[in-house]
Formats: structure tokens, sequence, C-alpha cells
């Protein structure tokens, strides 16, 4: 279950601004599933791809259905012609920016059983197909668990919901074993789902803002499990510091009952060295959560209406890949082709 050909990455590597980070995008592909909230995704893409480009590099991989509508609207250099299989590519691409590491990519991603099991293999093909003909090799893992359920701040901290044990059949002492092998971390929490079944995702959940600093839902209506929420997060981060956001969750409108909602999930923010991308959703709550964030940290926090995509389970996060330094740049060379 240990990573496997760790190794340092060729020499003449393509210099790459530190301050920048590399987020790609991945359009809906013409298979029919997102097609009812097709112009939604283009929309929200389009819109978050502008936001980002200001501060950090940004490329959106399309396949022929989508590339002109992207390109007309991003300029070829943030447009690359290699389709995904699914839009999510926080779950199936390799995880932390700084020290990336591929774990395969679970079923319940897919809607889990065995066509789940089928299409997450089919899925994370695509990606490895786009790595290997970039010359980038990075270390794998045969460890079960999505992006989204791995949450980090980059200083040896992880929080993952239990859900990775029961996937890799591991208990919580192996499984901080495995992950600390595997990834380098040294404190690993493991939490409880707000909802059982399905994703089970972490970055639902909470969200690191720097070194053992993090944002959690608040849970007004459930103090048993925000009890246990923090009592879990403190036992494996020790010293950890707890902020909770305002929590106006809507699970009235969602896409895919498999998948849930992320409407009103402020901690599905995407945290970069310099920037946080931070959701919104077009309601009361928004501009309490931004002054609440802004005043828990020094990063600039830049506002992404999420309302068109959230019933869809996901978000700035969920739709992110993010990737810094040498690999960074040697993947945009190879894009930037494309």
């Amino acid at each position: 279950m240990q990573a496997h050909d760790r190794q340092t990455h060729d020499s003449a590597a393509v210099s790459t601004d530190t301050d920048r980070e590399l987020i790609i995008l991945a359009a809906p592909g013409p298979d029919g599933y997102y097609d009812a909230v097709q112009e939604d995704i283009v929309a929200f893409h389009i819109r978050y791809a502008e936001a980002i480009s200001a501060h950090d590099d940004v490329i959106v991989l399309s396949g022929p259905n989508l590339h002109a509508r992207y390109v007309d609207a991003l300029g070829d250099d943030r447009v690359a012609l290699i389709p995904m299989a699914d839009i999510w590519m926080r779950d199936f691409t390799p995880l932390n920016a700084v020290n990336p590491v591929t774990m395969r990519y679970s079923p319940a991603g897919q809607g889990g059983g065995r066509t789940g099991r089928r299409e997450a293999k089919f899925v994370q093909s695509e990606l490895e197909d786009m790595l290997q003909a970039a010359s980038l090799k990075l270390p794998e893992s045969t460890l079960i668990n999505d992006g989204g359920n791995f949450v980090d701040d980059y200083a040896g901290r992880v929080v993952l919901s239990r859900k990775f044990l029961r996937d890799n059949q591991l208990s919580e002492n192996e499984g901080r074993v495995a992950v600390r092998e595997t990834t380098g971390a040294n404190h690993i929490a493991f939490i409880e789902a707000d909802e059982q079944g399905g994703l089970e995702h972490a970055d639902g959940v909470v969200a690191f803002i720097g070194p053992n600093q993090l944002v959690i839902n608040r849970y007004p209506e459930d103090a048993a499990y925000a009890d246990t929420l923090k009592a879990d997060l403190r036992a494996g981060l020790p010293g950890v510091a707890i902020h909770e956001i305002v929590t106006p969750y809507d699970g009235s409108d969602i896409y895919d009952v498999r998948f849930g909602s992320a409407c009103g999930l402020y901690t599905n923010m995407l945290v970069t060295p310099q920037r946080i991308y931070f959701p919104q959703f077009g309601i009361a709550e928004d501009h309490e959560a931004l002054e609440q964030l802004r005043r828990w940290t020094d990063r600039e926090v830049i506002p992404v209406q999420s309302s068109q995509v959230c019933r869809m389970g996901g978000g700035v996060r969920c739709m992110s890949w993010q990737l810094r330094g040498e690999p960074a740049a040697r993947l945009k060379t190879y894009l930037s082709d494309r």
C-alpha cells in the first residue's frame, strides 16, 4: 500500500513562478450525463478561470465538443484539446500540489458498484494517458481514496473521513501509518462525514487555511456531531486552531441524489499559498462568510460565484486540480502545444 516510484524529476526542469499555482479544470464531455447542466458548467468554468488567471495559471482540458467555446472565451493559451472523462478533477488526480501522489479513484465517485468501479478506472486512465504523454512520472499508491477526501495544509497535516479506512479495510492506526508512508504527513485526523453513504468527502466539512488552521462547517442543529468532529480533529492534529464558519446548507435542489449538494458549504474553498478562491452562492450569508474568512487569514480571498454548479455536489475545490513547482511547469509546457 505504500507509494512506489518516488523519484526526483529530471534536472532539466522548466522554471516556474513559485507564487503562481497551476489550476486545471475539465470540460464536460459528450456522453450525455451533463447535458442538462452543460451551460451552467461552462459558464462557471469561464467565470472561475477568469478569476484565476489574474493571479494564478489556469488551463481547461476540453474535448472537441466544447473546445472552441472555451478558446473563444479564454484564449487558446488557457485551453488544451485533451478530453477528460469527468469534470471533478480533484478526485482522480494526484493529491497535494507540492509532493503529488496518485491514489486509486474510489468507485463511489462514479456512483458505486461494479459500474462505478469500471468507470472510475476509465476516468483515471485518461489522466494517466495525459501524464504519460507529458513524460510526467508521479508517485502512485494502491490505496483507494478520492482527492476530495484528502484535505491537507502542506505542512504535514491531513484530514480524511473514515470512509478511507473502510475502503482500504484498515484500522485507524493502520490508516495513519499508510497515509504517513504514502504522503509524508506527520499528523492525520480521521473524521466521520456529516452525511453517511456516497462520497463522504472531508472537503465538504473542513478546509485548511494555513498550517494547522482549520475552517469547519457550523452545525447548530447537531451539537453532538459538532462536538465529535472537533474532538476527532484535536486528537489527530495537536494544537489545531478551529474556526466555525456560517453554514447555510441547501439540499433542496440536487442534480444527482447519489452525490448530494454543496450549496452553502463555504468549506469547499480552493487554497493556494497566496490566495483562497472562495465559493459564493448568491445568498445573504455570503457577506458574513467572507468577513469571517478575511478575519482568519492573511491570504487574499477571491469570491467565486458557484450557485450554478453547487447542486451537482461540488464547486471551486472539487473542480480543480492543483499542481506546483517543476511538475506544474513541465505539464504546462506540454499542454501549451495542445
